[in-house]
């Protein structure tokens, strides 16, 4: 099974992401900066960034004992959140990023996420070549030749000053819940909510090592919407561990995720001419009224398969300016190389304020349509293109939904696993679809 993931190296900590294995990747990664490093005149540099979790602070010791030790110098950002590795790295002009996460994942797991020159996230070929070379022998430097680590204390204010050169309205007269999600925003997001001029609640902004992602921030929005509702907030905002995504509830409650928020920034974007080409860039997964609300703004959609970094890898071949997930991993590339859940935030908020609607008024611009996700488990995913009995199965799903409703079947990129996700004007029409278009998965592929 391939290392790399579609966001970087992902496992339990201490059992298949260890210490060990963290310290190789580095090395490995460090004798791919070297040799493709075209200035001589100075030693490769990298930027190392962590949430809040207990096994980040071990990780981060292997990562950058790996580095040095093959060579690089090493700016430790301690914890912040993934999208401030990004900038930091561009800014700085830096060789690499590193991000020790697991983004959304319960606490006993970790990642590693790694960036390249500019920001971006590493492209495939990389990956492979970093993967392939771990464990190979090598020369180590001496004396001279080993990296420093430097504590960079200036990095958490250099990308709050960042956020806000974002902020061309200000928040004054917005009351705002945000759920930190005991993560990498817990410094950050509050402070830059309030700088903005936005009146902020705190919550889940305590992070001890043990409690990031528990029952709180963004896979768990009811927390956000009981502080929404009882603070009077004019809506909330909810981050993951590495708050490279936002999600929102408006001041009824109820939940707006990244397809809304898409279409609010979309039209948003549209109105100041700042959205390039007229196109946004969603994936295969966003919500068929999405499209639809798109449709209705005469604003053009390309779609990708699931996975951020597909998304900017679309953004940056058609120069596009606006792009982004249902999970509510939002690129603005104007400001940022990646999904940045705490700009995200900033550009909804300034369409609130700048339209003069609440977030629930703006949110109306989009109808979801209902939709049912089934996993099909242990069939052989590879034979899902080619079999005819399944195509034949879509096909009178599709004809059955007609403009009403779609189709999509996906072969799981880390499991033996079919997903089967239909959407329909009615959630018993959904399930209907769903069910039998995974009886004839199960059929053909178990």
């Amino acid at each position: 099974m391939a290392l790399f993931g579609t966001d970087g190296i992902r496992g339990l900590a201490n059992r298949d992401l260890t210490a060990e294995l963290a310290l190789d990747v580095a090395v490995a990664a460090a004798h791919i900066l070297v040799e493709t490093n075209t200035d001589k005149s100075h030693r490769p540099t990298a930027i190392v960034g962590q949430d809040s979790r207990a096994s980040g602070e071990f990780l981060e010791a292997a990562v950058v004992a790996g580095l040095t030790s093959a060579g690089v110098d090493v700016y430790r950002v301690g914890v912040l959140p993934t999208p401030a590795v990004a900038h930091l790295v561009a800014e700085s002009g830096a060789d690499l990023g590193v991000m020790i996460s697991a983004s959304h994942n319960p606490m006993p797991d970790n990642g590693i996420k790694l960036f390249s020159r500019g920001g971006g996230k590493l492209d495939d070929a990389i990956e492979a070549a970093i993967e392939a070379r771990i464990g190979e022998p090598w020369e180590r430097p001496t004396g001279r030749g080993v990296g420093r680590a430097i504590n960079d204390e200036s990095a958490r204010e250099r990308y709050i000053s960042h956020l806000l050169s974002s902020v061309s309205t200000p928040l004054k007269g917005l009351k705002i819940v945000v759920d930190c999600a005991n993560g990498a925003s817990s410094t950050v997001a509050p402070e830059t909510y309030r700088r903005a001029g936005a009146e902020v609640i705190s919550i889940f902004d305590a992070p001890d090592g043990w409690n990031i992602n528990e029952d709180c921030g963004s896979t768990h929005l009811h927390q956000l919407r009981t502080a929404v509702i009882r603070e009077g907030a004019d809506f909330g905002i909810a981050h993951d561990g590495d708050a490279d995504r936002a999600l929102a509830v408006d001041a009824q409650g109820n939940e707006v995720d990244g397809d809304v928020i898409m279409t609010i920034l979309a039209k948003g974007f549209k109105a100041s001419g700042s959205l390039k080409a007229n196109t946004i860039v969603a994936t295969v997964m966003s919500n068929l009224g999405f499209f639809h609300a798109m449709k209705n703004a005469d604003i053009n959609v390309e779609t990708t398969a699931v996975g951020d970094r597909y998304v900017l890898e679309k953004m940056i071949e058609k120069d596009y300016s606006l792009g982004g997930e249902q999970s509510g991993h939002l690129i603005m590339r104007e400001f940022a190389t990646t999904g940045d859940g705490i700009l995200t935030a900033l550009a909804l908020a300034q369409e609130v304020v700048k339209s003069g609607q609440t977030l629930q008024e703006l949110a109306s611009a989009m109808v979801r349509f209902p939709q049912v996700l089934v996993n099909v488990k242990n069939v052989a995913k590879e034979r899902l293109a080619d079999s005819a009995a399944i195509k034949t199965a879509v096909l009178a799903a599709e004809a059955k939904l007609g403009e009403h409703g779609r189709v999509l079947l996906r072969a799981s990129g880390t499991e033996p696993l079919v997903r089967v996700m239909v959407e329909a004007q009615s959630d018993n029409l959904a399930s209907e679809i769903a069910n039998d278009l995974a009886k004839v998965v199960q059929t053909e592929l178990g």
